[in-house]
């Protein structure tokens, strides 16, 4: 199994191609769609960077795999799933995501809800099989109620619950999130895999300005990650995890990213004229 890393610098974001350079089976988790929120552009030079990889290794990609709906940017799925005929798939609590922020967005009957636009949920009694790959699926909520971690041979894909040792973990001010759940992600989850493992992050936000990175281990994140070390206490991980996001600000992308994550990358539909539409919920509490 092999693994190429494809960075978006306007999100900070790694998508990853993971395959079997033998039978040239192959996922990509997390892709990125580029949006800009000032002219409300779409581009698709991530997910084209992606698929110029797959495409110069001669690559057969079966699934396209979300490991939550993220708040941070938008997913570049189901550019993927026209491309390449890929499936896409998301934690099977997507649902529970699906009914926080339904009434935020006032989602339309048209957007289901219970995951009905994902072409998989996994849960963790099921890996996820690509041709000669298997993902063993692990839950690791605490970011999001429905995020998950993959683990394929020596590697765990985390995407934002555990980042690297530099940057900590994952926020858990969004609607569902909790402190104490991601401890228990962290700590009983994947800190109980093999010092061994291969860790791959979903973000490397470069603090300091040094180089990018997208790889550490579980045993240097148990000796040396800032945020929770294998020593560190529940206590100690959600009284500072809290203090913490009481001082973060909302991601750049969030109303964008969430509402259209939510429905598996899908666009909201065209109005007369042909134009798209996102939805921005108001704060008028300080008119009242």
């Amino acid at each position: 199994m092999e693994v190429k890393a494809s960075f978006d610098p306007a999100t900070s974001s790694l998508t990853y191609l993971v395959f079997d350079p033998a039978t040239r089976d192959a996922v990509i988790i997390d892709p990125v769609l580029d949006f800009d929120p000032v002219s409300g552009k779409l581009t698709t030079a991530s997910v084209q960077r992606v698929a110029a990889l797959v495409e110069g290794s001669g690559l057969r990609v079966h699934w396209v795999i979300e490991t939550h709906v993220h708040a941070d940017h938008l997913t570049g799925a189901q550019w993927l799933k026209r491309r390449f005929g890929a499936g896409v798939a998301v934690g099977h609590r997507v649902g529970e995501v699906q009914a926080l922020f339904r009434p935020v967005f006032d989602l339309p009957p048209e957007i289901p809800g219970g995951g009905a636009q994902f072409d998989r949920l996994l849960r963790p009694e099921e890996p996820l099989l690509a041709g000669s790959l298997r993902f063993d699926v692990l839950e690791t909520p605490g970011h999001t109620p429905a995020c998950l971690s993959l683990r394929c041979e020596d590697a765990v894909f985390t995407g934002d619950v555990l980042f690297l040792e530099d940057q900590g973990t994952a926020r858990c001010d969004f609607p569902g999130g909790s402190p104490e759940t991601l401890y228990r992600s962290v700590h009983e989850v994947l800190y109980a895999l093999p010092d061994a493992t291969r860790v791959f992050p979903g973000h490397d936000y470069q603090p300091g300005g040094r180089e990018l990175r997208w790889q550490t281990t579980i045993g240097r994140s148990k000796a040396a990650n800032v945020h929770l070390k294998h020593e560190t206490t529940r206590e100690q991980y959600v009284a500072a995890r809290s203090a913490r996001d009481a001082t973060l600000t909302p991601p750049r992308l969030l109303y964008p990213s969430v509402q259209v994550n939510l429905d598996a990358g899908r666009l909201p539909p065209a109005r007369a004229g042909g134009r798209r539409f996102l939805t921005l919920p108001l704060d008028c509490s300080a008119l009242e």
